[in-house]
């Protein structure tokens, strides 16, 4: 069911067998995997159901670096359904080597290995809707498809792994008859978590607070309690519960909050083939049961171990919209469009160039000799990306110059001065402000460079072209692009040391015996994927756990656990 915590008399304790904190992909991929369990779920969620001004501004805070790292109420939506409201639908899983420890890469080593999550993986597809767990060109495909470039050949690459893509799905929207339905689900939404109480030793979770922004407070009493809130917000409930631990939950060690990754992404180069057009393909491929699925450039791990880089993958993208030499009309119209674009996007589509007179006639002359193939691309976006419940993935332009630039995203590595922490100031509810100081390091710039100037030695040598790019540009375009994307990754990792690690194996936090995180903050290393299809594997082991605890719980135990007998709320 879902309920409205503004309906709750103040003052009331609510009790459950887990208390999950956060509606986002993890937390509704947890409730889904615990209905008709027997469990009795509480979801705490501090948004409703709609985007609500009031309720986002509870994420505000502050960053070092506003050239490195967006507001950080930018990506992250505090509503029913979390950022899964937003997001942009891309799925691929992590790969083997990105669980290994790396002596080129520090900190680097997840304590358990890609097989722990492949039994999750395949489910986590489904509740992604990105279809069946096939990421190889062979496995997804039955009939053979064209190379993505005739002639390439590579030891170091490989163009045969994909990234599959959600609809993209908002979780909330997709799965909320489900979560209504449930009769051992409770979804209580304007639901703000101000802190998590301990217990005299500090050992267990007694107690979750709970406030509205009315001015309500109540609080619920759970066996387990899981942050699902992301890689931010997990830090800052952990740090601002300091009732009974001075330095925070699970920061005895100075932990909570360090080793905080995005990716290393940007745009560079030219990248000109020798080919006819049609021996190049940067579009998407749709499998068998719909799915778009879009080929890349993978390093493949044997080079990452000998050249002693992390990992990194690129996509042929468009030419960079501010040379008119691309030829093409709607990149012209993009760019003859400049004002109208927010000027984050604007600056990452034209950077900061000025243009003259010269290069804008260019640009309008494309405009006027491409008007088919710029009134297509209108029409295909409209008709395959505007209307469609399951939406054409990203602009995809045809170069009739034969001409592109190189789309990079690369892994980056955990570094403990990368951190998130409490500010001074608080928020209406009490809470302290998050203060973000992301940082890059040289072992980052040295995975891009190392990995382009081998990409642009095989095009060489393979005979299908050239890559230009100028290696000095590699951290121009990593700090345009900064924290990439909103995925904020390893800001309370998972180890089996409490003094370099926040949670174990199982994401309980250490030394408390029923906390536990579910967010791609306990990942110890980022890869090159996007981070929601691991996270919702993730929360999917964990609600795995979760389950076999209750079951082997004796009836007594998991009341003692809860404090009080479980009881339903209408």
């Amino acid at each position: 069911m879902i309920v409205d915590a503004h309906d709750f008399p103040n003052g009331q304790m609510l009790t459950a067998d887990v208390c999950i904190v956060g509606a986002g992909a993890a937390g509704i991929a947890m409730a889904l995997e615990l209905i008709e369990t027997g469990i009795d779920v509480i979801v705490l969620e501090s948004g409703g159901l709609k985007d609500d001004r009031k309720t986002q501004s509870l994420y505000a805070g502050t960053v070092a670096d506003e050239r490195l790292h967006s507001p950080i109420d930018r990506y992250r939506q505090r509503r029913y359904g979390g950022s899964t409201t937003i997001w942009g639908g891309r799925c691929m899983p992590f790969d083997p080597i990105d669980f290994e420890a790396r002596d080129y890469v520090p900190h680097s080593g997840w304590p358990l290995g890609i097989d722990a999550l492949m039994p999750f993986y395949p489910k986590a597809n489904r509740i992604c809707e990105a279809g069946e767990f096939a990421y190889n060109i062979g496995a997804a495909f039955k009939l053979s498809t064209h190379p993505m470039i005739e002639g390439f050949e590579s030891t170091h690459f490989t163009s045969d792994t994909l990234e599959r893509f959600s609809c993209p799905t908002d979780f909330g929207a997709r799965y909320g008859h489900k979560l209504r339905a449930a009769a051992n689900v409770r979804m209580v939404l304007h639901a703000n978590v101000t802190g998590l109480r301990l217990n005299a030793s500090g050992s267990a979770v007694e107690s979750v607070s709970v406030a509205t922004l009315a001015g309500k407070n109540f609080s619920v009493r759970a066996g387990h309690v899981v942050l699902a809130t992301g890689g931010l917000e997990v830090v800052r409930l952990l740090l601002a519960s300091r009732d009974v631990k001075p330095k925070g939950i699970g920061n005895d060690h100075d932990v909570v909050g360090r080793y905080y990754m995005c990716h290393i992404a940007g745009t560079i180069g030219t990248l000109q083939f020798d080919r006819p057009l049609g021996s190049v393909w940067h579009g998407y491929d749709v499998s068998d049961e719909g799915i778009y699925c879009r080929r890349r450039l993978a390093l493949t791990a044997d080079a990452q171990r000998r050249l002693g880089i992390g990992n990194f993958i690129a996509r042929l993208h468009h030419p960079r919209i501010t040379d008119p030499a691309h030829r093409t009309g709607i990149l012209s119209l993009l760019y003859l469009a400049k004002l109208f674009i927010p000027y984050e996007y604007g600056k990452r589509l034209h950077g900061e160039e000025k243009a003259d007179l010269r290069t804008w006639l260019q640009h309008l002359r494309n405009v006027i000799t491409d008007p088919f193939y710029t009134v297509a691309f209108l029409w295909h976006w409209l008709r395959d990306r505007t209307l469609p419940e399951r939406k054409f993935p990203s602009v995809i332009i045809r170069s009739r110059a034969n001409r592109y630039s190189l789309d990079f995203h690369a892994e980056q590595e955990p570094n403990p001065e990368s951190r998130v922490t409490l500010s001074n100031e608080c928020d209406v509810l009490g809470m302290p402000k998050l203060h973000v100081d992301w940082r890059y390091t040289a072992g980052d710039m040295e995975t891009v460079k190392r990995a382009l100037s081998l990409l642009a030695d095989d095009i060489r040598q393979s005979g299908i072209g050239r890559f230009d790019y100028d290696p000095a540009a590699v951290e121009i375009e990593m700090t345009r692009y900064g924290a990439y994307g909103g995925h904020h990754i390893g800001t309370a990792r998972m180890g089996n040391d409490p003094r370099s690690s926040v949670v174990d194996t199982d994401c309980r936090v250490h030394g408390v015996e029923n906390l536990y995180v579910a967010s791609a903050a306990v990942f110890p290393t980022s890869s090159q994927a996007n981070p929601t299809l691991t996270i919702v594997a993730i929360a999917l082991r964990l609600a795995t756990h979760l389950r076999a605890r209750h079951e082997q719980a004796t009836p007594g135990h998991a009341a003692a656990l809860a404090g009080v007998a479980a009881e339903n709320i209408a």
